[in-house]
């Protein structure tokens, strides 16, 4: 039997681009002669990261839509037709078994393009709330993996496979101790830590927050782990000089050593993150981005909340009340346990697995038909 050949398309943040790379890891572990090809969007970050992890990747011409300024968006047609040319090219020479969807834009014509020469399509839906585009694609797709249940009112009930989302091994799978993943960052293993992460691209008003804070933190005897995203680094950066108890970046490449050092987490709720901290059982105060399609990542962090496994800080009142709920969370312990044995409890370890052997058997079965 031929070697089989997969290619893996989306990306645009961290949310797609990870749980991707984790899927072709387990693809190769479980079919290690399969040959996996990326597509992305040229410009975003997963032209830099899907080699980072040892895969090739191509780059399409594509945007997304604006919604902020819609004479942005006069091109747009354009590069569509461009990248479904480009789609073409790829497909042909690399003549694909089957085609992953992970969502972000350059998904769309990678997708489209596939279904219409009958590749098998599969698409991972991270979110509660699906994007236009995966209903749009689950339509015509041979499975929709999904994160959580209730996904009836986006895809068809027998297209669906909830699988939760795959996280890196390098963090599910973690050995890591705390008093190593300190020593990493060069801080204090006696000194409690606090993570501060707002996603692969940064959060403006975590940010702000933190840095208004730096000092309040210090007295409090907290040291800090700061992923400020590009936009934010360099001033972060100055700020780090003025205290031996910061360490700043504007991202981080090792976040299983991030995990491991924190002892407690601030954070945006996208799915993915939510996935990471839950299998790491961290306690997070979550400030959900309001701007995400149709506000899911308050719908996440609202879910959590509920649960007793997060706690949630609005992103309006970021700057007035993150840092108090810092220090007051610091303190509580007990609270702190119990949102660790709560949020453990939505942790799936082995997404990625589950995705891969399903993708690959149906490869099995459309080749052997």
């Amino acid at each position: 039997m031929k070697n089989k050949k997969i290619i893996i398309a989306g990306g645009g943040t961290g949310g797609h681009i990870f749980p991707a790379i984790a899927i072709a890891n387990a693809l190769k572990k479980a079919a290690p002669a399969t040959e996996i090809l990326f597509v992305g969007a040229k410009g975003k970050m997963e032209m830099e990261k899907v080699p980072q992890a040892g895969y090739q990747i191509e780059g399409l011409d594509i945007a997304g839509f604006n919604r902020s300024s819609l004479i942005k968006n006069i091109g747009l047609p354009v590069k569509l037709i461009k990248s479904f040319l480009q789609v073409r090219k790829i497909l042909a020479n690399f003549k694909p078994d089957a085609v992953i969807g992970v969502g972000g834009y350059s998904s769309f014509p990678v997708l489209r393009y596939a279904q219409q020469k009958n590749i098998p399509t599969f698409i991972h839906e991270s979110n509660s709330l699906a994007g236009k585009t995966n209903i749009l694609l689950g339509k015509k797709a041979v499975k929709v993996f999904t994160a959580s249940e209730g996904m009836e009112r986006f895809f068809s009930p027998d297209k669906i496979l909830v699988t939760g989302n795959p996280v890196r091994a390098s963090i599910s799978h973690s050995e890591i101790s705390r008093e190593e993943a300190i020593l990493f960052f060069g801080l204090d293993p006696l000194k409690k830590t606090v993570l501060s992460v707002g996603g692969s691209l940064g959060a403006q008003s975590i940010n702000e927050a933190i840095d208004a804070g730096i000092r309040l933190l210090a007295s409090n005897n907290l040291q800090l782990i700061w992923q400020t995203g590009k936009p934010y680094a360099a001033k972060a950066a100055e700020r780090a000089v003025e205290s031996k108890d910061v360490w700043v970046n504007g991202f981080i490449n090792k976040m299983e050593y991030a995990y491991a050092a924190a002892d407690l987490v601030v954070s945006r709720a996208g799915a993915m993150a939510i996935a990471e901290l839950s299998v790491m059982k961290k306690p997070v105060i979550f400030v959900p981005y309001p701007f995400a399609a149709e506000d899911h990542q308050t719908v996440n962090a609202q879910h959590l909340a509920n649960r007793n496994a997060g706690l949630m800080v609005k992103d309006s009142e970021a700057k007035e009340k993150l840092i108090a709920s810092v220090l007051s969370l610091a303190k509580d312990e007990a609270k702190q346990e119990e949102l660790k044995s709560n949020i453990v409890k939505l942790a799936i370890k082995n997404a990625d697995e589950v995705i891969a052997s399903f993708v690959l058997n149906k490869i099995n079965e459309y080749i052997t038909a």
